[in-house]
C-alpha cells in the first residue's frame, strides 16, 4: 500500500521484501501470522511523537522502516537522547509488560513505518508463543546492554575525547569495511550526539573536528568513515 511521507506500508510480515533480523522477522510461521493477525501498520513523519515519557502504557511499537530516537527530560528542560533506534526493533515493551508508563519519549528522526499492538494483545502473544517471548527477552536484553553503554558515556569517561570516542565506536558496529576505513551512515545532528555522550555541541563538534585532523576519521555529509580503528579504540581508553 501507497502510504504519504515517500514510502510504500508492507502490511503482510510473512511477505515482506525486507526482512530482517529483528523481533518479528525471523519468528516461525505460526507466531508470524499470530502478529499479523493483532498489529496495526502506521506511518509517521520525521519528528512525530510515537509516543510521551510518563504516558500510560498503550502498547508496543515494532520499527520496520526509519530511525526514531528515545528521550528523558529533566525538570529544568535537559534532554538526554538514550538510543537511535533501528529497524527491527521494538519500542515500549517494557512499560507493556510491566504495566508502568512509558520511561522514554519516542520521536522519528525520518519517516517511519511502524507496525502496533495493544498491550492485552502483546501479552497474549507472549502467553501463547514461547518465541515471542523468547523474543521479546532477547530485546529486553539489548536494551539492557545499552542502558549499561549510556552510564560508561555519561559517568565512566572522564573526556571528552573517551565520550565521542566511544560513541563513534558502538554506532560503527554494523558499518561496512572498505579500503578506506569502516564506513558507516551516522545521521546525527553535532546537538543529538552532545545529547547522547553528556556535553556541550561546541565540545563535540571541537572533538570531531580533532579526530578528522588526526586522521582518526572522515566525514562526508552523514557518513562517516573511521580510518585508524586502533586509535580511535586508544581516545576511548585514554585516561
Amino acid at each position: 500500500m501507497r502510504a504519504p511521507y515517500g514510502m510504500d506500508l508492507i502490511e503482510d510480515c510473512r511477505t515482506c521484501p525486507v526482512r530482517k533480523d529483528g523481533f518479528f522477522c525471523q519468528l516461525p510461521a505460526p507466531a508470524l501470522q499470530a502478529v499479523t493477525g493483532v498489529k496495526f501498520t502506521t506511518s509517521y513523519p520525521a519528528q512525530a511523537v510515537l509516543y510521551v515519557e510518563g504516558q500510560p502504557s498503550r502498547g508496543v511499537y515494532m520499527l520496520c522502516k526509519g530511525r526514531v530516537k528515545l528521550t528523558m527530560n529533566s525538570a529544568d528542560g535537559k534532554t538526554l537522547i538514550v538510543r537511535i533506534c533501528e529497524p527491527g526493533e521494538m519500542l515500549g515493551a517494557h512499560a507493556a509488560i510491566s504495566g508502568e508508563p512509558y520511561e522514554v519519549t519516542a520521536e522519528a528522526l525520518q519517516p517511519c513505518q511502524v507496525n502496533f499492538m495493544r498491550s492485552e494483545d502483546f501479552m497474549k502473544l507472549i502467553h501463547e508463543h514461547p518465541a515471542i517471548a523468547v523474543a521479546a527477552m532477547r530485546q529486553l536484553s539489548t536494551s539492557y546492554r545499552r542502558a549499561c553503554q549510556e552510564i560508561r558515556y555519561l559517568g565512566l569517561s572522564r573526556s571528552a575525547s573517551e565520550k565521542v570516542a566511544q560513541f563513534l565506536l558502538e554506532t560503527s558496529t554494523k558499518g561496512r569495511q572498505t579500503n578506506q576505513g569502516k564506513r558507516f551512515h551516522l545521521g546525527l545532528t553535532h546537538e543529538e550526539i552532545s545529547q547522547i555522550v553528556g556535553i556541550s555541541r561546541e565540545t563535540v563538534t571541537r572533538t570531531m573536528t580533532d579526530f578528522k585532523c588526526k586522521d582518526l576519521i572522515a566525514t562526508q555529509g552523514s557518513i562517516v568513515v573511521i580510518r585508524n580503528e586502533t586509535g580511535l579504540k586508544a581516545q576511548a581508553a585514554a585516561a
